[in-house]
This record gives structure tokens, C-alpha cells and sequence, in this order.
């Protein structure tokens, strides 16, 4: 049971990377130093939002099964 947990950790942590990674995508260099954005505020639309909300539920998913796994070897 506990090597189905594990694995299942890192699928879902390759995942979380995957979308991170897809969504500073768009992100130039010239905005990680504080480029021409000037903090204005950007809505998330569409694949964006979606990615977004991917990215958090799976980030909480993991969060749960790290603390499922740590009870259950405890």
C-alpha cells in the first residue's frame, strides 16, 4: 500500500511541475526583474484559469496525500 502511495506522490509531483512550468510559459525574462508589467492587474481567462485551478487543486491533492502517507508508515 505504501509503494502505491509513493507513487503515486511522484506522478503527482511531475505533474505540479508540468503545470507550473506551462504556466510561466508566457512569462518573459524581462518580467521575473520587474519588466514592463508596472503591477498592472491581468484577469486569468480561459486555459490560463484552468491551468491555475489545476495547479492549486492538485498542489492541495498532494499536500493530502503527503500527510495520508505519513500516517499511514507512522
Amino acid at each position: 500500500m505504501e509503494t502505491y502511495l509513493y507513487l503515486a506522490q511522484i506522478i503527482m509531483g511531475i505533474a505540479i511541475i508540468v503545470l507550473v512550468l506551462l504556466q510561466a510559459k508566457d512569462a518573459g525574462m524581462g518580467n521575473v526583474f520587474g519588466g514592463n508589467d508596472m503591477g498592472v492587474y491581468k484577469t486569468r481567462r480561459g486555459v490560463e484559469k484552468t491551468l491555475f485551478n489545476a495547479t492549486v487543486g492538485l498542489g492541495i491533492a498532494f499536500l493530502v496525500m503527503a500527510l495520508v502517507s505519513v500516517i499511514i508508515a507512522g
